[in-house]
């Protein structure tokens, strides 16, 4: 990693040094050929902008070839002052190089911003331009004699340019037609460049649009003035003198352009910065639709689409659905099990069957200016698909750190999926054991009802004729059948409560607020119930009069309270059950009673609350659902 940091960082140098040193030759040659300072200044101004923002962007995005077109344009920006130098074969190359600068400008108008071309007419143009220079440029320059042809043939004076080396053909008549024609083949080429760049502009989602308007706006200014300095060329007489006054505008609308270029690059950068807040922004429990519009909103990409992997596989892999549930179909073979890095790309469908899938290098956008980026989860098995504007790839780091907030919101919604389903399927697992417990003691309170209590009940009959027929017999046999008699009762008073406390019947049999008044009509002190006839669901009932027995019951045993209140009302879906009283308070919730007790209201989804201030009495409120 750190040899090539430190080659990329050689190469860098280099080309900086060779823009320099290109910007200084450039300008003494032009002040020799009998420029003003203040052309050669507004010169060294257009040709060194190119170039320290092409440095700044290359540094900043070395894979994006982006940076080194703005370099090369503000090299080759010089390349025609080589005419005067006064070195013949210097002013040869110069002379043929003249226009470079212009194909190099129109490779960079039709690659911005990712660095490449989308389209094949685009690579078109892109080649023709440099051909154009290299076949027409040499043509004209075989038959430029700069001493003939005198300044009109050139931008500079040449007054001191100095003799052609590859001066072949000594006729001026050619010249001026090869002349000519180079420089209308250069309009014929502009005006493919302008509808290369609105074919562009029209197929261009808002993501691209946003990064392209700015430097946009600038070479419209520039190549129109561009084009009105050819047709100066072109006809003199019409539009003599108008160089004097475009010469300056054009200039300086030509170094508008790689600062809006590189504007635009750097926009693109700072939304790195937001993605960071992508995570918090999408909040605790981020929904698919959410982080789709966070997405949007994060890269300025209103056409983006986030599609999950669905858990399902089709003929040609994954399957994955948009926010609404409804499948995305993208190219067979985009997507296929891999450990590769996150933000793989894809072409997107765009409703071609035919789209075909490609790697990262080289990266090709589909056919509507879209691409798919791939989210891999930590096993390489895709998680997600973005669907995107593919200008957003030129910078891959963006998408890199796109993918990487996604897969943690993922992650995190996920965990919380899987908590809730644990936590759910503990509360279920609770509920049954609950519904097992109440199941169990009624049948406890049946079987007592039935057997136990039954027998005794026989006995106390049987007890009682004896002691009808024992009447005028032995005294203390009457005596010792009576206490019997008196203790059996006992017995079963005792037995009765204990199957009342374990389920009573008058709880299944009438309901919640007749069992709480029963309950509370066996109390020592007074206890004021206000309860409903209504019913609720039987676990939801025998959770309540437990919270309401325990409640009391730890009143009685603790508080010694004077009296208390028992409130059992229906509140929105939610059974609320307040049980409050004027005793000593400071019960601890953390107490083993009552954390039971809010165990068991847990169990069933209910909440209970706890306020027991010392000397101030007890107040426990539990909420129960009743759905």
């Amino acid at each position: 990693m750190r040899a090539a940091s430190g080659h990329r960082t050689a190469e860098w140098s280099v080309a900086a040094a060779g823009a320099v040193s290109a910007g200084a030759v450039g300008s003494w040659a032009y002040l020799r050929a009998g420029a003003g300072p203040a052309d050669v200044a507004r010169d060294l101004a257009v040709g060194w902008s190119f170039a320290g923002a092409g440095s700044v962007a290359w540094w900043l995005r070395p894979a994006n070839p982006t940076g080194r077109l703005m370099l090369a344009e503000g090299v080759t920006w010089f390349v025609g002052n080589l005419q005067g130098t006064g070195v013949p074969i210097v002013f040869a190359l110069g002379a043929w190089g003249e226009a470079l600068n212009l194909a190099v400008l129109a490779h960079l108008l039709l690659v911005y911003p990712e660095g490449r071309a989308d389209d094949r007419s685009e690579r078109w143009v892109i080649r023709t331009g440099y051909a154009l220079v290299a076949v027409g440029g040499l043509v004209r320059t075989l038959a430029y004699d700069p001493a003939v042809e005198g300044a009109d043939a050139s931008y500079l004076a040449c007054g001191r340019c100095g003799p052609n080396a590859l001066l072949l053909v000594h006729d001026h008549r050619f010249f001026a037609v090869a002349d000519l024609a180079y420089r209308w083949a250069g309009v014929v080429l502009t005006v493919a460049v302008l509808v290369s760049l609105v074919r562009r502009w029209r197929t261009s989602g808002l993501a691209r649009r946003r990064i392209l308007l700015p430097a946009w706006v600038a070479v419209a200014l520039a190549v129109a003035f561009v084009g009105w300095e050819v047709l100066h060329v072109l006809t003199p007489d019409t539009l003599a003198g108008a160089d004097t006054y475009l010469t300056v505008p054009s200039d300086l609308s030509q170094v508008a352009v790689p600062v809006t270029f590189l504007i635009g690059l750097l926009r693109m950068r700072l939304r790195r910065a937001s993605v960071g807040g992508l995570v918090i922004a999408a909040g605790d429990d981020p929904t698919p639709r959410r982080l789709q519009e966070e997405l949007r909103r994060a890269l300025g990409d209103p056409t983006l689409r986030l599609a999950l992997c669905s858990g399902s596989t089709g003929r040609h892999g994954a399957v994955f659905t948009d926010p609404g549930g409804a499948p995305v179909r993208i190219a067979s073979g985009a997507v296929g099990p891999s450990t590769a890095d996150d933000g793989r790309d894809a072409t997107a469908d765009s409703g071609s069957r035919d789209a075909e899938s490609m790697e990262v290098a080289p990266y090709r956008a589909g056919p509507r200016g879209q691409a798919v980026t791939v989210v891999r989860d930590g096993r390489g098995a895709p998680e997600a698909l973005l669907v995107h504007d593919s200008a957003l790839h030129s910078d891959p780091h963006l998408m890199r750190a796109v993918s990487a907030a996604l897969r943690l919101c993922l992650r995190d919604s996920r965990l919380r999926r899987e908590s809730d389903a644990l936590a759910s399927r503990a509360r279920e697992a609770q509920r049954r054991l609950l519904r097992a417990a109440d199941d169990e003691r009624r049948r406890l309170e049946r079987d007592l009802h039935d057997g136990a209590q039954a027998r005794l009940v026989f006995a106390l009959m049987g007890l009682a004729r004896l002691r009808a027929r024992l009447a005028d017999g032995d005294a203390a046999l009457r005596s010792d059948v009576a206490e019997t008699e008196r203790t059996l009762r006992e017995a079963l008073e005792e037995l009765r409560d204990l199957a009342h406390g374990i389920h009573p019947a008058v709880l299944a049999r009438a309901g919640l607020g007749p069992a709480v008044t029963a309950l509370a009509e066996r109390c020592p002190v007074p206890v004021v119930v206000a309860a409903g006839p209504e019913r609720y669901p039987e676990l939801v009932e025998s959770t309540a009069y437990f919270v309401v027995c325990e409640a009391v019951g730890n009143a009685m045993r603790h508080a010694r309270p004077r009296a208390v209140g028992v409130t059992v009302r229906p509140v929105g879906g939610r059974l609320v059950v307040e049980v409050s009283d004027d005793g000593r308070g400071g019960a601890d919730p953390a107490g083993g009673g009552l954390r039971g007790l809010a165990d068991r209201v847990a169990a069933i989804g209910g909440t209970l609350e706890v306020s027991s201030a010392p000397g101030d009495g007890t107040r426990i409120r539990a909420e129960l659902p009743c759905g």
